[in-house]
């Protein structure tokens, strides 16, 4: 995970990189899925999050297209 200040960043990074941009997201949405995506990970009843629990902490998000497809 890179992070930028802005899109203009990212664009120049990638320009400059000769890389595609990958999936985007802000700092709010990486907190909010480091926040469900862990919250619960010292319960001894925790388990491996499934595909669809993930697609919907995913969509609860707003994180979508290809990349964040786990079809």
């Amino acid at each position: 995970m890179l992070l930028f200040r802005s899109e203009e960043h990212v664009e120049r990074w990638s320009e400059g990189q000769r890389t595609p941009i990958g999936a985007t997201f802000t700092a709010q949405q990486g907190w909010r899925l480091a926040t469900a995506w862990f919250h619960d990970r010292s319960s001894p009843d925790w388990h491996r999050r499934t595909p669809e629990e993930a697609r919907t902490i995913f969509d609860e998000i707003g994180l979508t297209g290809s990349f964040w497809d786990l079809s």
